[in-house]
């Protein structure tokens, strides 16, 4: 008790302290840990286990029950000497101190300052923690850490991957100390986890943080002249995913790797290249982080009303309805994006009652996103994402979350791509490009933007990012349309797609670095419009520089420069531009031979006085291969040159001396003859190897290609029997669930028929049960025995039966009642002289309708006068 009145005494301080506080940014971590059922035990545990002076502030979101007032704060500063105060709107956040979230309310940080709403119950699960966790990655950025502790369903797993891709920590218990591991699995499960740990050792990690930089806290120069050790992590990467980054956004990149240098507190870039080196767990977590993957349905909504309003309408005008509705989302990460274009067309189609088949694909580097954008499966947080009605139409509930429905799962197709490597579709009418054009370079986006041209139809359509835009050529090729949506529509101008060498990562820094030392220079170099650059490169090739080809490893010409037509020509038959098959003649051994040797040694080789025939005629040439690589990249090339000589005239022959025999010269002219059809043997053997391999070459590429489309067909196979799988386990739910219910209601039947005979069975008044023809369905054995049927009669008209009753107009009182639907008494009597009163009342079903009638007798004998004992008295 003492403590308590303590820790009260300072949080009364404190909540009086609070107006007087400076508004200066935080200096510190702000740890913001999420909980639900069994986390006041593990926060508990974590508050015990931190040092006296964390030099952090904790804010604590844990799942309240909005009905009741929180014991909360009175319960955490029992276990730690750290002031403890419940938030309150318009605090600010102080170091060394814990907040917790008040009941029935809603949290978030702007500017180092807490904001509380009133919690209001929406179409979806509450996400206290999801939103506080998106606030504090958007107002700290790396100095945010999200902490997800024991809990059930899966709060706060959205919210840790938006604070790793701002660049903060992640943290989250590890399962065997959970005492209950729903959210923990999740938040683990999603790849946004950096460390996986008891709540003691998480207090450890916390604790560490006041001695380790923050991302933006390290020196500015870190990178400056680690060129090659940069080199060397991109190509671990490479190596690791196959993805080359030299040329993504340097920024980006260096703000990954800073990341990941302070959770291994590293301070140094070459000791992280040695860590790389010698860890593959790490290579694949920088990887991720690089590519880690943060988007949700119907992102900026304006832009999806945008498309409906101008992009749809253009795309359906005119249009065929069996040409399909082609749309490519680069990018695609775990498919939201991909889905929500999908539900918005078919909602409009919908709409115009229109039928078009729609085929939509969608790209990402990252295997695992593409995996679970195929399955479809996501979180129950979207249902504050996605309005009810859509979760209705195209969703279904499945444990854990939403499954999209199939309909749209199959207008989707998910690939791994590599947009700058791998073909890109084409006849595209949309291209939804959000998420990639942000990491990319300006070398690197000057490629993809005539990519996307090309992929596009000529009235085709560009979206990109709210931050992003098209500059430079890129405005040459599309025209905006829709600015505030930054939506672009293609020029029908040819497509500058280019296919040659791209500049490395080396020479683009310091091509960056000249920009940057030259004021203007970069200004000036983006106005020379790029015919003028090339048609000065031409002149100038052709004025000074020899005719060249760049090929690759291949052999295959990716480049020329000056009059290459000169020595080279295209094959007849099949086009091709490999080298060896359009050299002329007398070039082609030499060449094989020169590259040969290149290749072999790897420094360049020549040689002089190449004889090279051109019809009739013939000329000297020198040739000349020069191996190269690109920086940043393992891809070997060669630079081949062709350099004509002046064929120097061979001296006149002087006249043979008369003395010299006839026989000798015969003799050399027989065997120069005889040299020359060896020589021309020799060539057309060769010639003849040369076109068997090749032919040998193209069958074994063309089996590759059936291979590989068999390979396909084959994982298409396994698709549809993997979707036809889950279509027949959804099946047998459903049969099982209608089977349980049938079985329940035959359960019911069975009952109420038991208790209906019972009641039948016990009712000493006659009654029948007649159907809307007047049949019987049910009678008492006393109407049986008064009546005088028997219950072989059951199924027969009444009327047809003969009848102890003496009622002539029985028939017309039965219709009488279904007609008017009243209820009709009269006195009859028995054949045996017995007098009852006979009732016809209306047979009225559970949905109100008349189906026959019920008829009861009461015996009155004993009060008409002049009746007893069954004998009539009357004179």
């Amino acid at each position: 008790m003492p403590n308590a009145k303590k820790h009260a005494r300072n949080n009364k301080k404190a909540r009086s302290s609070v107006a007087a506080v400076s508004t200066a940014p935080a200096t510190f971590p702000i740890v913001a840990v999420g909980a639900s059922a069994g986390g006041l035990e593990a926060f508990s545990n974590l508050l015990r286990a931190l040092p006296p002076d964390p030099n952090v502030a904790l804010v604590f979101i844990p799942h309240l029950d909005p009905t009741h007032e929180s014991a909360m704060v009175e319960l955490l500063s029992r276990t730690t000497s750290l002031l403890v105060l419940q938030a309150s709107d318009g605090t600010r956040v102080q170091v060394n101190t814990v907040y917790v979230l008040p009941p029935n309310s809603d949290m978030t940080l702007s500017g180092g300052t807490l904001s509380l709403v009133r919690r209001e119950g929406g179409r979806g699960p509450h996400m206290p923690i999801d939103t506080f966790f998106r606030s504090i990655a958007d107002d700290q950025a790396a100095n945010a850490v999200g902490v997800i502790l024991s809990g059930t369903a899966n709060d706060g797993t959205l919210g840790l991957a938006a604070i790793k891709d701002a660049g903060g920590v992640t943290f989250a218990q590890d399962t065997g100390s959970a005492k209950y591991d729903g959210m923990p699995k999740s938040a683990i499960a999603s790849g946004a986890v950096d460390y996986v740990l008891p709540p003691d050792r998480i207090a450890t990690e916390l604790g560490r943080l006041k001695n380790r930089p923050s991302s933006d806290e390290l020196p500015a120069d870190a990178f400056n002249g680690n060129e090659r050790t940069m080199k060397d992590i991109f190509r671990l990467l490479k190596s690791f995913s196959r993805v080359d980054f030299a040329d993504y956004k340097l920024a980006t990149i260096r703000r990954r790797i800073l990341r990941r240098m302070n959770i291994n507190q590293i301070d140094n870039l070459s000791d992280y290249v040695k860590l790389l080196q010698g860890n593959a767990q790490e290579v694949e977590a920088l990887y991720r982080d690089v590519l880690i993957n943060v988007t949700r349905f119907f992102r900026n909504p304006e832009v999806f009303n945008s498309l409906r309003e101008v992009v749809y309408p253009k795309i359906l005008s005119d249009r065929p309805p069996a040409e399909p509705i082609r749309i490519w989302v680069p990018g695609c990460s775990t498919g939201e994006e991909t889905y929500s274009h999908a539900i918005t067309l078919v909602e409009m189609l919908s709409e115009l009652r229109i039928e078009v088949p729609i085929q939509i694909f969608g790209t990402d580097l990252s295997e695992n996103a593409i995996q679970k954008a195929r399955a479809g499966f996501y979180k129950e947080a979207i249902a504050n994402e996605v309005s009810g009605v859509r979760l209705r139409r195209f969703f279904h509930k499945a444990a854990g979350g939403y499954q999209i429905s199939k309909s749209i799962r199959d207008m989707c197709v998910f690939a791994r791509q590599n947009v700058f490597n791998d073909p890109p579709f084409s006849r595209m009418d949309l291209i939804s490009c959000r998420n990639v054009l942000i990491y990319l370079s300006p070398v690197l986006q000057k490629k993809v933007i005539p990519i996307f041209h090309y992929a596009l139809k000529p009235d085709g359509f560009l979206l990109v990012g709210n931050t992003e835009g098209l500059l430079g050529s890129g405005a040459d090729i599309f025209e905006l349309i829709e600015r505030k949506a930054k939506i672009y529509q293609k020029k029908a101008v040819p497509s500058p797609v280019t296919f040659g060498l791209m500049m490395g990562a080396q020479e683009g820094a310091e091509r960056r670095q000249e920009t940057a030392n030259a004021p203007g220079l970069e200004d000036e170099v983006a106005k020379t419009p790029a015919d003028v650059q090339r048609e000065a490169d031409r002149l100038l090739l052709e004025k000074y520089v020899p005719s060249a080809v760049v090929v690759n490893d291949e052999l295959d010409i990716l480049q020329s420069r000056g009059h290459t037509s000169r020595y080279l020509e295209l094959p007849t038959g099949r086009a091709s531009l490999n080298l060896l098959k359009m050299a002329r003649s007398g070039l082609l051994y030499d060449l094989r031979a020169l590259i040969a040797a290149a290749r072999r040694n790897a420094v360049p080789v020549s040689k002089e006085g190449v004889v090279m025939e051109d019809g009739n005629e013939t000329a000297l040439v020198r040739l000349e291969a020069i191996p190269f690589r690109t920086p940043a990249r393992d891809q070997r090339h060669f630079l081949v040159l062709f350099e004509e000589k002046e064929a120097q005239r061979a001296p006149e022959p002087k006249p043979a001396p008369r003395k010299q025999s006839k026989e000798i010269e015969d003799s050399k002219d027989i065997q120069i003859a005889q040299l020359r059809q060896e020589l021309a043997s020799t060539k057309e053997y060769l010639q003849s190897i040369i076109e068997s391999q090749e032919a040998t070459n193209e069958e074994l590429q063309s089996a590759n290609e059936e291979i590989q489309s068999g390979n396909e067909e084959l994982h298409s196979t396994n698709e549809e029997l993997q979707t036809s799988k889950e279509e027949l386990e959804s099946a047998n739910e459903e049969l099982n669930t209608v089977n349980e219910e049938i079985q329940h209601r035959n359960q019911q039947l069975a009952q109420l028929s038991n208790d209906l005979i019972n009641i039948l069975n016990s009712a000493t008044i006659p009654i029948v049960m007649l159907g809307e023809d007047l049949h019987i369905r049910r009678s008492t054995p006393e109407a049986e025995r008064v009546f005088g049927f028997s219950s072989h009669d059951i199924g027969k008209a009444l009327t047809h039966l003969p009848l102890n009753i003496d009622v002539p107009q029985l028939e017309r009182w039965m219709l009488d009642v279904m007609r008017d639907v009243t209820m009709r008494t009269e006195q009859v009597r028995s054949r045996e002289g017995k007098s009852y009163k006979l009732r016809i009342t209306p047979y009225r079903t559970l949905e109100n309708k008349i189906d026959g009638v019920v008829i009861a007798l009461l015996d009155i004998t004993d009060l008409v006068p002049g009746v007893a004992n069954g004998k009539n008295l009357a004179p």
